[in-house]
């Protein structure tokens, strides 16, 4: 399986987001702080940089975004926001969303790593897209584990859950409660540019 190991203070800065987006609150970069002076961008290279954000804040290659992007224009609505919708959906970003994991790359790892099941059963597929009335759940086998005990308690850590999502906290649970929305995703990505790019 393809991963992106790009570090990722830097590719932050370069794609001008925060890295609170992809779950680093407190990694920063100090190289060239004051910018070169570049020349304006063209067209293809802002749409080009907005695709890019989307991969990277996501992790996903370039064949599996594609096929996410032919998949959003065989749906009903704006190709654009089928398509953040798709990618927000994927399991990995829900564990994520959840607080089951501190970072998308961790929560990856983590279903990866067949500790999260889907109506009881066990998934290892970090692309599999959840649907409204999903339950996802820490595996049995898998609560004891330092990771996951953390997580419950008066200590476990403050989560700010999505309107789609619905969190048991104590049980280390969580239902998909509807398809997300648009305003969901809170990555600052101007969708459009992303169908622009594949249009031509």
């Amino acid at each position: 399986m393809a991963k992106n190991m790009q570090p990722i203070a830097k590719r932050c800065h370069a794609l001008g987001i925060s890295p609170a987006v992809m779950g680093y609150a407190k990694k920063n970069t100090n190289r060239n702080p004051g910018g070169q002076m570049r020349k304006k961008k063209s067209e293809y290279a802002i749409q080009l940089a907005e695709k890019q954000k989307v991969k990277f804040v996501y992790g996903i290659m370039e064949r599996q975004f594609r096929s996410y992007y032919e998949k959003a224009t065989r749906m009903p609505g704006k190709t654009g926001e089928n398509l953040l919708i798709l990618v927000e959906r994927r399991l990995d970003n829900v564990v994520y969303r959840l607080g089951f994991a501190m970072t998308r790359r961790e929560a990856r790892q983590l279903v990866t790593h067949a500790h999260f099941t889907v109506n009881g059963r066990k998934v290892n597929i970090p692309s599999f897209l959840v649907r409204p009335g999903d339950v996802i759940e820490v595996a049995a086998s898998s609560r004891s584990s330092v990771k996951f005990t953390r997580l419950t308690g008066e200590d476990a850590p403050m989560v700010t859950v999505p309107q789609w999502l619905d969190r048991d906290k104590n049980a280390l649970r969580g239902t998909v409660t509807k398809m997300p929305a648009r305003e969901d995703v809170d990555l600052p990505v101007e969708e459009h540019l992303i169908v622009e790019l594949y249009s031509k």
